[in-house]
Order: structure tokens, then C-alpha cells, then sequence
């Protein structure tokens, strides 16, 4: 497809429809024989009648409808359904080109639509719907849930999405109509989503346009004054251009190869984004100009390249080989940049006429209209990210998670990587050695230990680069690291990351949940195991919470905090069996539990009668025993001990705190920070340390810093047994002289 410049130095791919003005983006209404002309074109065995039936209904339905710009709105359907037709689909395509917007605009149902014209077109039409029935909470919900609904249908039908492509640019092209705050959004999304999913799919002349008419209302004024720039230097452009392809030619000629040679400048929205990536001006933008060869076979393409870096100096680092390494949207070429005539520098594409008409037109070039939307089998696994939108989809319920997702794995830059077996993966840019991992397989993933990038073992969170040689170290029994979120690129690692963390944390708040219960029951004489065979037992789970449909779910509520183990047995024991209960265990033989002597433990707690629960001291507070303390039940993470007065506990649901009492048998030390400040006299700090010592504490760890008004402040961490233990600590520190203050520091 050839590009030309419009009269707003719109730089664009002009595709064969005659009545398209893509440069002051308005549009001669063809009539749907027009439509018909461009099919019979490349079908001439086609449903025309299907076309024109599709045609009269959709001009029927929205009879009375009109644009912003004031015309009648079947323009619309019309325009998009040519455009729909340039691309080469069927005519069930064109069909749903034309009828894309009666059943969102009028009172016409898919159910309709697949009465007259069939399933095939209904299921083209109702992908390309918007959720107009929904009631969502906020404009980015809506977006994100009707991009959802439009890229799970791609993934079934890949028509649905070159249809929708083809309304997004016919919009683009009018947007001038649309009030300005409906600007700004419709081209923002328009940037961050269609024009990059263009791109992905291979189709280059719709994302240049793309591109280009989102930066001409997004930033309006840089907009303008670029085309004023590359506009005054048209003409010179021109002759340039028209000299170095007969130089070209030439070269060729004389290494007897037969090849079309063309020249064009890049299109306005790539010399923005250089200048501002690069923050230099439009005169310093020396590879404005992009020329291309096109050749018979690949041989021809690399013998090509010798002969260009023969005569022009190539710029190093900028040769990018994509014959050989192919991107994902299937686009082959070779690229080089050289010092060219005049000692311009200028980029140059080396591709066959193949790679060319898939360069232009991507996945639309791959699509068979016998297929009935499917693509050829050498060309599927080229676009197996098709088929991650449906994975994505079952496992993410949220639809904004689901937009974020595919807009980092679909739309970002990619780097292409070496597995040990040579074979070539590609990721987004940003992606580790643990986004390769999981990309291998999921086990691979979960039992990751290390990696060697280039025979050198590295971080697991270093960046992949183009061309690294990537190897796993697994071992058995590894777990993933929830840290390793923090630093992943790809959906598939995070996915499999969080289920697994979120698995975990169900485990372990399972078997607290499971401990807390028993001993609520063992209260009434009671075992687990007879409990859950009462009748009542799942009528007790309903009422509780809808969301606990089994034992386990039971387990993991109570452990989450979500449910009290008194509210089980409230409604699974009757109050009369409870009464009678709680009598017969009010024998003598309770005697023999004394919670004042608690048994051993390692933790040096006992969290209401438990036995091995997971038990961690509160940093914020640093309980020693003694302290008044409680326990907060954690999500995955044990109990966590803190002194009764923190305000960390304050504000937290009470149904979470449980007590705990300190075992006075188990012999620990604690960790605890004291702060001391004194002068800053010779000896103090000896004196001090002796001090701590002959009150039978141990310095763990001591900082002495002396301030502006010649004190010293002095941070030792000490251990002791217990509160009373800690104040005796204290008050040797007090007596040593010099000492102005002492203080327990509680973080």
C-alpha cells in the first residue's frame, strides 16, 4: 500500500477505497455498490445480496439518526463497512460492519439480527456491543468491562476486532464533532489501546493513524506545530527522497538484483514520540525518512544488505534482524540505519513482497475468508497470545486488573530471549528470570531457585535484554516468594504467583481456624470429628455465611477472623445441650487444667489454650513477659503478640483479638531497645556496658551517636527474660552517673 501526505501533513497508508479522504478526514458516502465493488474484487464469488440486505436494514434502523457533524448516520456504518472490505474480510465482516451499532442504537436485539441474517453475523455484532444494560459504578469500570467483552470475543473470532479497528478510525477521523471534553478521553483510550492492539496485530497503516489523530487532540498545539515543520520541509524532502531511491536502484542494478524501491517520511506521531524520548528538536531528527526494498526471496534480502553497508557507513547498534527473529505480530524484515547521501542519516527496510503485504496489513494479510475467522495452522502459534485473553479471563474476575493486564503483556515493548535448548521466547520489556520461569511452565516457576543469564548466575530480579541465553535453577521443594510481585512483568507469573500466595495463606489460616474451633468445642466435651456429623452441621455452615459451603471453607473464615468459634457452636448446639454440656465438664476433673501454668511452649506464649500455633512478637510493641498482652489472629500468618495499650490493635476488629497469657515456665530471652542519654564524658560508655552486664543482661547490639549540645545518645538492644528483668536494667542504667534519662524504646 502506497502513503501519501494529506493537506495536514498527515503522514498515511492509503488503502484502495477511492471515496476516503484520510487527510482532512472526511468522507464521500459510497453506496453499498461501492461496497460490493471492493469484495468482488478479491471475492467474486460472494453473498453481494447478504450485503445489500444487511445495508437497507441497518439504513432503516437508524433512518433518522444523525451524526455530530449533522449527517445521516448510516454514513457511519458505511464508511466502516469499506474499510472493513480494504482490509479483504467476507462478507459476514462487511455484514457486521454495517450493522455493528443497530443493536446498541436502536431497539433491534442480537436475537433479531440472527434471525435475519444468521448466527455467524449475530455473534460479530454482539461482540462488537458495548454493555449498554449494565449499570457499572465508574466511566473506567465501564470502559474496562466493555474492552473485556470485546477482546474475549476477538479471542473466539479475530473478525471481531479488525471490525472494531475499522469503527475506531472512521471515529478518529470525525472526532473533530465531538464536543472537547469527549475528546480528550476517546484519543487518550484510542492511544493506549487501539493503536498499540494494531500494532500487535500487524496492521501498520491503522496504527500510524491512529497514532497520528490521537496526538492531534491530545497535544494540540506540539500537533500542529510539527506538521508546520515537516510541511516547510516537503519539497526538499521530496528531492531527497527521490535521489537516494534512484541511488538505490542503482546499487541494485549493479549487483543484479530486481527489486521496487520507495521512500516515505516516518509518520508524525513516531518523530514526536523520538523528540521527546530523545527531548531534542524536529531539525536534530536525522532518520526522518524511512526507505524500504522490497525484493523476490530472502536470500535476495540479506545479499541486499551486504551492498547498502557497503557503500553507506551503517550506524552501529542499529541493525535489528527480524527475518530470522520475527516479531509477534508476524512483521519480518531486516532494519538498518546508515550514514546516507549528503551524510543524511536515514533507516532502511530490506523485506520480500510476502513480508511487505504482511507489514501493511498484518493478520488481516494471514485470514481466510474459507476459514470463518480462523487462521491458517503455521500461522496460529504466531498469535498464541490470542488465546491467553481467554486464560486471562478466567482468572481474573476484576475487569480493571483484566485492561491492566493485557495493556502491559500485549501493548508493551518486547525483548526476545534464548532458552538453553536455543529456542526463541519473547516478553515484555521489564520481564526477569522468574516471568521466564513461569512462561516455560508452571512448575518450572514454583520451584525456581536461581537463574544464569549468559552462564552468570544473577538476581532473579534483573532485567531480561535482547539475546540472553536463560537458564533456570529449580529445586525441589522451593516455594514462590511473595517479594517476587514486586518485580514481575508478565499476567502469567503474576497469576501464578498470587493463586499460590493466596493458597497459602488459606492453608495456614485453615489450620489456625481448625485448632480455634477444637478448642472451643473440647469446652463442651466435644470432638471435632462427632461435631461435623451432626445433622445440623450444614445448616449451622448457611446461616454463618453464604460464602461457607464446606468444612474447609469453616476452617479458613474462623482463621481469617471472619467468623467466631462461639458463633459455631451457638447455632450448631442446641442452648439446652450446650447448658448440660458445659455442667457435665464442670467437674472435679477441670481442676487438672491450670491456665495460670500454662505448659511449655517454644514461643513462650500460650494463645488460648492452642497447642503449636505460629506465634510472632509484635515489632511495634515488643511484648517481654509481663506485659499486659493480647493476640491478633493474621491473615496466613499465625498470631501475632502485642501489648494491650499498641495502637496498632486499637482500631482493629475486636473479633480478631484472642487472648493469650505468657507461659511462666518457658525460659526465652527477648530483644529490647533502650534508649539511653547521657553526657558526653570519658568512660560513660564502659560504665554503662557494666552496668547491664552485672544486672544479668546481654548487649546485643549497641549505637553511641554524641549531639550538637554535647550529649550522647545511646541505642542498646538487650536481652532479657521478662518485664521485671528489663526494669531491673533500667534502673542500673539510672544510678550510673552521667546518665541524664532512660526509656524503653516499644519499636
Amino acid at each position: 500500500m502506497d502513503r501519501f501526505e494529506g493537506t495536514n501533513g498527515l503522514t498515511q497508508s492509503q488503502p484502495v477505497v477511492s471515496t476516503l479522504n484520510r487527510g482532512d478526514a472526511t468522507l464521500e458516502v459510497a453506496p453499498v455498490d461501492g461496497i460490493i465493488s471492493i469484495l468482488s474484487s478479491y471475492h467474486p464469488h460472494a453473498d453481494f445480496d447478504l450485503i445489500r440486505r444487511a445495508y437497507d436494514f441497518a439504513k432503516s434502523q437508524h433512518d433518522g439518526q444523525l451524526r455530530k457533524s449533522g449527517e445521516p448516520y448510516i454514513n457511519h456504518p458505511v464508511a466502516v463497512a469499506e474499510l472493513v472490505a480494504s482490509l479483504k474480510l467476507d462478507e459476514a465482516s462487511i455484514c457486521a460492519g454495517l450493522l455493528h451499532d443497530v443493536v446498541e442504537d436502536t431497539s433491534t436485539t442480537t436475537q433479531d439480527i440472527e434471525g435475519l441474517f444468521g448466527a455467524e453475523i449475530a455473534m460479530l455484532v454482539d461482540g462488537l456491543t458495548k454493555l449498554a444494560k449494565v449499570k457499572f459504578t465508574t466511566k473506567e469500570e465501564r470502559q474496562a468491562e466493555n474492552f473485556r467483552k470485546m477482546l474475549i470475543a476477538m479471542s473466539r473470532d479475530i473478525r471481531v476486532i479488525l471490525v472494531k479497528l475499522a469503527d475506531r478510525v472512521h471515529n478518529m477521523r470525525t472526532l473533530k464533532h465531538m464536543p472537547p471534553d469527549k475528546q480528550t478521553p476517546i484519543a487518550k483510550e484510542t492511544l493506549e489501546i487501539y493503536a498499540p492492539l494494531a500494532n500487535r496485530l500487524g496492521i501498520s497503516w491503522v496504527k500510524a493513524e491512529l497514532e497520528d489523530q490521537s496526538l492531534r487532540y491530545l497535544h494540540p498545539t506540539e500537533f500542529y506545530e510539527l506538521v508546520n515543520k515537516v510541511s516547510a520541509k516537503r519539497r526538499e524532502r521530496e528531492e531527497y527522497t527521490a535521489n537516494t531511491v534512484n541511488i538505490i536502484h542503482e546499487l541494485m542494478a549493479e549487483a543484479h538484483l530486481e527489486c521496487d524501491v520507495a521512500g516515505r517520511p516516518k509518520h508524525l506521531y513516531s518523530i514526536w514520540r523520538k523528540m521527546k524520548q530523545q527531548q531534542i528538536e524536529y531539525e536534530q531528527v536525522y532518520d526522518a525518512i524511512a526507505f524500504r526494498i522490497i525484493l523476490a526471496d530472502v536470500a535476495q534480502c540479506y545479499h541486499a544488505l551486504g551492498v547498502i553497508h557497503n557503500r553507506w557507513k551503517p550506524i552501529p547498534g542499529r541493525f535489528k534482524d527480524y527475518i530470522a527473529l520475527p516479531k509477534t505480530n508476524m512483521y519480518q524484515s531486516l532494519h538498518t540505519a546508515v550514514i546516507g547521501p549528503g551524510g543524511e542519516r536515514i533507516e532502511i527496510q530490506i523485506r520480500t513482497e510476502e513480508m511487505h503485504r504482511t507489514a501493511e496489513e498484518g493478520i488481516a494479510a494471514h485470514w481466510k475468508y474459507k476459514e470463518r475467522g480462523g487462521l491458517a495452522a503455521k500461522d496460529e502459534q504466531k498469535f498464541a497470545w490470542l488465546k491467553q485473553l481467554m486464560e486471562w479471563q478466567r482468572e481474573l474476575t476484576n475487569p480493571s486488573e483484566f485492561l491492566d493486564i493485557v495493556k502491559v503483556d500485549l501493548f508493551s515493548e518486547e525483548v526476545y530471549v534464548f532458552t538453553p535448548a536455543g529456542d526463541v521466547m519473547m516478553f515484555p520489556k521489564g520481564a526477569t528470570p522468574v516471568d521466564f520461569a513461569f512462561a516455560v511452565h508452571s512448575d518450572v516457576g514454583y520451584q525456581c531457585s536461581g537463574a544464569r543469564v549468559n552462564g552468570v548466575m544473577v538476581p532473579l530480579s534483573q532485567t531480561l535484554r535482547n539475546g540472553d541465553h536463560v537458564e533456570i535453577i529449580s529445586k525441589k521443594g522451593q516455594k514462590p516468594n511473595p517479594d517476587w510481585l514486586k518485580f514481575v512483568k508478565t499476567s502469567r507469573a503474576r497469576t501464578r504467583i498470587r493463586a499460590f500466595v493466596r493458597k497459602e495463606q488459606r492453608d495456614r489460616s485453615a489450620a489456625i481456624g481448625r485448632e480455634l474451633l477444637e478448642k472451643e468445642l473440647r469446652k463442651y466435651g466435644m470432638a471435632l470429628s462427632r461435631f461435623t456429623k451432626k445433622s445440623v452441621f450444614e445448616d449451622a455452615l448457611k446461616s454463618l455465611n453464604k460464602q461457607v459451603n464446606t468444612l474447609e471453607d469453616l476452617f479458613v473464615f474462623i482463621g481469617y477472623g471472619k467468623i467466631r468459634p462461639d458463633q459455631v457452636v451457638e447455632v450448631a448446639i442446641p442452648p439446652d445441650e450446650r447448658k448440660l454440656r458445659l455442667d457435665e465438664q464442670a467437674k472435679p476433673e477441670v481442676k487438672t487444667t491450670e491456665l495460670s501454668k500454662p505448659s511449655s511452649g517454644k514461643s513462650g506464649v500460650r494463645v488460648d489454650g492452642l497447642d503449636d500455633i505460629m506465634v510472632r512478637y509484635a515489632r511495634c510493641c515488643n511484648p517481654v513477659p509481663g506485659d499486659n498482652v493480647a493476640g491478633f489472629v493474621t491473615r496466613g500468618r499465625g498470631v501475632t503478640v502485642h501489648t494491650r495499650d499498641c495502637p496498632a490493635i486499637l482500631d482493629e476488629d475486636p473479633d480478631r483479638l484472642i487472648d493469650v497469657y505468657w507461659d511462666v515456665q518457658a525460659v526465652r530471652g527477648h530483644a529490647i531497645s533502650v534508649r539511653v542519654i547521657c553526657s558526653d564524658g570519658i568512660g560513660l560508655l564502659s560504665s554503662m556496658s557494666q552496668a547491664i552486664t552485672t544486672a544479668g543482661a546481654n548487649i546485643i547490639q549497641a549505637n553511641c551517636k554524641t549531639t550538637v549540645d554535647q550529649r550522647a545518645v545511646n541505642l542498646f538492644q538487650v536481652e532479657v527474660r521478662n518485664l521485671e528483668h528489663l526494669q531491673q536494667v533500667i534502673r542500673a542504667l539510672e544510678n550510673v552517673k552521667g546518665v541524664v534519662s532512660v526509656e524503653r524504646v516499644r519499636a
